[in-house]
This record gives structure tokens, sequence and C-alpha cells, in this order.
């Protein structure tokens, strides 16, 4: 590998903390909505239907769905800076319409605007973290950048509940969500360097180091090809079919981080009108809801773990975690018995979330790893849509309480699909 573009966290740390603290606004854009927005639906708009007040969250999850596969395809074509870039752009609105919306409606068309900005600059950010680290330390960047990201979503959540709580709903909470625009948009002009060579470079070595037995990727993960084409030279519609269902382990991957965001948004559009309900008022929301996100941060360790004991035991344990937290959630009562039990939930998510994404990185080759990631991302998101369509149906139809049940149920049977199907893709650990 050319040592210009040698791999590494440490040898690249000057990039690799200017990707962080770009994750890290991805999340405090993300997180401002966290709390606020969905009270807003209530007490600013009257809209009374779970479902409607969802309508937000379905309009976001299906354009960071698309954009986080048609993402990784451009930046394999046009590099990851351009692309990052585009995606705070694209967030410039987003803190006006949230300020000046006359409906409902305006929120839910705006949320279309955050999908762009998180499913474009998080996957950039996250996919350049993992050329600067390299294949042996994979599991580590997707921590760090999950970490760092969803403890930036605890903190806006946590920050504008603190200002609504002090001022109002709107407009003073959205003020502190245009100042991260413009910082984060900044960094990303000026700052941040192009990381598409440092996977060209890793490519040239593995095509130099091949050994002809089917692992091309070079990391122990044999893979099929159809005799002719190279897997540096899949179509865009063999990677999607690959890592949608030709692949067992990457569909048990697919459909466990669909099913892991239906916690998620359990989180952002159940939880504060659950707990306002139970009597909390906003920054006691702010809390309980923040403190399930902060213990995100664990990926930091859970990432690493998996670089060392593997990928499927993070996962399996988490996936019961998360949906023990979420159960307990309406079991008891207090708060700081929800604190606890939203914690347990986000220690689950901390274990599994990373994991997920370097079992999908484990399987693609350095010259479509972005795409294959893109289509990975592509379904685990479009479980925001799903899971806000599900959640309220349920709420409208049965009771909020059953929103808590139903999403628990799903991350116990996901998780037992991934006992089941999901083999281990960790480098060196194959059976």
């Amino acid at each position: 590998m050319s040592g210009e573009y040698a791999q590494g966290i440490r040898r690249n740390w000057r990039q690799f903390a200017l990707q962080i603290m770009t994750v890290f606004a991805v999340g405090l854009t993300m997180g401002s909505q966290r709390n606020v927005v969905p009270i807003m639906g209530e007490e600013t708009f009257g809209v009374e239907s779970l479902l409607v007040i969802g309508s937000f969250v379905v309009s976001f999850g299906i354009v960071k769905a698309v954009l986080n596969l048609y993402s990784g395809k451009w930046a394999e074509t046009y590099g990851r800076k351009p692309i990052l870039i585009a995606g705070w752009v694209a967030a410039i609105p987003i803190p006006f319409i949230l300020i000046f919306a006359p409906g409902w409606s305006w929120i839910a068309v705006g949320n279309v605007l955050l999908g762009v900005n998180q499913g474009v600059a998080w996957s950039m950010s996250m996919i350049s973290k993992i050329e600067l680290a390299g294949p042996d330390q994979r599991g580590l960047a997707a921590g760090l950048d999950e970490a760092f990201g969803y403890t930036g979503v605890a903190v806006g959540a946590w920050l504008t509940g603190v200002i609504a709580a002090q001022y109002s709903l709107r407009p003073e909470p959205f003020y502190f969500l245009a100042a991260v625009i413009v910082v984060a948009l900044l960094i990303a002009t000026v700052l941040i360097e192009e990381t598409l060579p440092y996977a060209k470079a890793e490519a040239a070595g593995l095509d130099d180091n091949s050994d002809g037995d089917g692992d091309s990727d070079g990391d122990g993960v044999g893979v099929e090809t159809d005799g002719e084409t190279s897997e540096a030279d899949l179509s865009f519609i063999e990677i999607v079919k690959r890592a949608t269902y030709k692949d067992r382990t990457l569909f048990t991957a697919a459909q466990a981080g669909h099913v892991e965001n239906f916690v998620d948004t359990l989180v952002w559009i159940a939880f504060p009108i659950f707990l306002i309900g139970q009597g909390l008022d906003v920054a006691q929301v702010g809390v309980v809801v923040g403190v399930h996100s902060a213990a995100y941060f664990l990926q930091v360790y859970t990432g690493r773990l998996g670089d060392r004991v593997g990928r499927k035991p993070p996962i399996v344990i988490g996936f019961f975690l998360a949906g023990a937290g979420v159960l307990g959630m309406v079991l008891v009562e207090g708060y700081y018995l929800w604190i606890l039990f939203s914690a347990l939930s986000g220690v689950g998510m901390a274990l599994h979330y990373p994991n997920l994404i370097a079992v999908a990185s484990d399987a693609a080759h350095p010259l479509w790893r972005s795409t294959g990631l893109g289509v990975y991302r592509l379904w685990r998101d479009l479980g925001y849509a799903v899971g806000a369509i599900l959640i309220g149906l349920s709420v409208d139809l049965l009771s909020i309480e059953a929103a808590f049940y139903g999403t628990a149920i799903a991350m116990f049977l996901s998780g037992g699909l991934v006992v089941a199907w999901m083999e281990e893709t960790h480098p060196g650990l194959q059976s």
C-alpha cells in the first residue's frame, strides 16, 4: 500500500478527529428534533394521532434510506468530500422550516431535508473513518463513528429540552441547530480531506496479494462470483442483490438493522409522548430520551470488542438487552426507573449497532465497500419509516403501551434469527 495513503487511526488521527467532529454535528442535528418536535405536534399544532405525528419520521426514514444507498454509489464516482458538503448544504433550510412552519405537514416535508443530511453526511463520515482506519480497526472505527454520532443525538435532545423548558418549544431551540449546521459546513468545506485514495490504495494491495481462493477482499470472508466478473467489477445491481438476499449472513444483518431502528423510532416519537403523559416535564423527558442515546457512546468499546471476540456475540446480546429495556419502560413507574431502562435499551443498541456495520464491511471489496454499506444502511434506515407506521398504528388502534410491547417482541424475534442464521465474519474468526 502507498505510504502516502497508509491506513491506521493513529497515523491519520487529525483527519479521523475531524470526521469525529463531523459525525458529532450530524448527531446534534438529529438530536435537536428528538425531544421538542414530537411535543410540538401535540402542543403547537394540536395533532392527536401518533401516526400523523410519526409522519415526519416516515419522510425522514425513506429519504435517509434511499440517500444512504445512492450517496455510497455517488461517492465511488465523485469522492467522499463533495457528497459530504452536499449533505450539509441540504441541512441549511431545516431550522428555518422548524421555526416558521405554519402546520404539521410543513414539519413532515421539512424532515425530508434532515433525511438528506443524515443519509449523505453520516454515510460519508462513516466510510471515511473506515477507510482511514483500515481492516484491522474497522470495528473500532464503526464504534467511534456511532458513539460520537449518537452522543451528539443525546446532547442535542438534552440541550433543546433545556432551552425549550427555559423559553419555549420554538424558535429558541432551533437557533442552536442553525449554528451547528453552519459550523459543520465550514469544517467539511475547509478542513476535511478526500479519503477515496485510501480505498484505491487498499484495493491495489489486495490485488497484489490475491491468492485466488475466493477471498478477494483479504478479510477471510469467502464470496462467490459468477466466474466472469471480478469482485472489483461487480455492477451496482449485483451489489444490491448480494447485500440484500443472495448472502444469508448479509440478509440477516439487513433485517436486524431494519428492526433495530424500530427502537430508535420508538425513542424518537413515542418516548416523549408516553413520558409527558406520565407527568414528566420537557426537561425530564430530555434526560430520559438523552440517556438512551448517550449509552451509544459505549460503542467506543463495543466496536473494539467486536474486533477481538467477533461480530456475532455482541449483536446477539445487544438485541436481547435492547428488547428488555424497551419492555421495562412500560412495566415500571418512576422517573429514575425510566432512566434506568432507557439506558439499558441504549446499552443493547450500543452492543449490536457498530458490529452490524462491521459485518457489512467485512464482506465487501474496498472498491465497492461504500456501495455495499449503502445497501445495508438502506434496509436499516427503512426501519424508521416502517417502525413509525407500525408504532403509530399500534398507538392509534390500541394503546401507547402496545407500541412498546410490539417493539420488544420484534427485537427478540430478530435476535433469534441472528442466532440461527448469521455466520461470523470477523477476518480470522470464521469457523
